[in-house]
C-alpha cells in the first residue's frame, strides 16, 4: 500500500507540474515536466508515453471537481452528499467526454502492460470518501469499504459509457439509475452494519 501511495503521488506530481508549466500557454516537453516534478525522465516516461498523453490527463485533472467546492458541511446525509458528487462528476464528464474517452483508451492500453504503475489517477475515491465522512461512524468498517468500492463503479466515466453506449439510456434515465444505485448501496451498508 505505501508503494501504491507513492506511485499515485508521483503521478499527481507529474500532472501538477504539467499544469504549472503549461499555464502560460506553452507546451512543455516531458523532460521539462519531469524536472519540475523532481523525478527522472525515465520515471516520467514510465507514467506517460508522451507529453500529449500527460497534458490530456493534466487538463482532466484540473477539471475534476473538488469536494470542498461541492459538499455542504451542514449536509450530513450520505445519499444527498453522494448525489452532489455524482452531479458534479457528471457535469465534468459531459464537458470533457472526448478527452475522457481518449484518456480511458490510453489507460486500458497501459493496464495491459501490467508494469505495476497506476494506469490513471484515482480522483473519484477522495470525493466518495468526503461524501461518506459524516456517515463513517454509523457504518462498520468492512461495509464502508465495500460501499466505497461499489460507489466507484457508479460515479465516473466508465458508468457513463455503459449507460450511453451499451444501454443507450438518456442522461435523465442514467441519472435516475445512478441515484437509485447510490440509495440502495447506502441503505444496504447501513443495514449490514447493524
Amino acid at each position: 500500500m505505501p508503494r501504491d501511495n507513492q506511485r499515485n503521488r508521483t503521478r499527481k506530481d507529474l500532472l501538477e507540474a504539467a499544469l504549472r508549466l503549461s499555464a502560460n500557454g506553452d507546451k512543455p516537453s516531458l523532460e521539462q515536466v519531469a524536472e519540475d516534478a523532481s523525478v527522472s525522465r525515465a520515471t516520467a516516461y514510465r507514467y506517460f508515453k508522451n507529453v500529449d498523453e500527460l497534458l490530456l490527463e493534466a487538463a482532466l485533472h484540473m477539471a475534476f471537481p473538488d469536494a470542498s467546492e461541492i459538499l455542504d458541511p451542514e449536509d450530513v446525509d450520505p445519499v444527498s452528499r453522494l448525489k452532489r458528487v455524482d452531479h458534479a462528476v457528471q457535469a465534468m464528464i459531459e464537458a470533457n467526454e472526448p478527452s475522457l474517452r481518449l484518456m480511458m483508451a490510453n489507460s486500458i492500453q497501459k493496464a495491459a502492460n501490467a508494469d505495476g504503475l497506476p494506469a490513471r489517477q484515482n480522483r473519484r475515491m477522495p470525493l466518495v470518501e468526503a461524501a461518506l465522512e459524516p456517515a463513517a461512524g454509523s457504518i462498520d468498517r468492512k461495509s464502508l469499504e465495500r460501499l466505497k468500492a461499489g460507489l466507484s463503479l457508479i460515479v465516473g466515466a466508465e458508468a457513463t459509457i455503459v449507460f450511453k453506449d451499451v444501454l443507450q439510456l438518456s442522461d435523465k434515465e442514467a441519472t435516475e439509475v445512478r441515484h437509485w444505485v447510490i440509495e440502495a448501496l447506502v441503505d444496504h451498508a447501513h443495514k449490514s452494519g447493524r
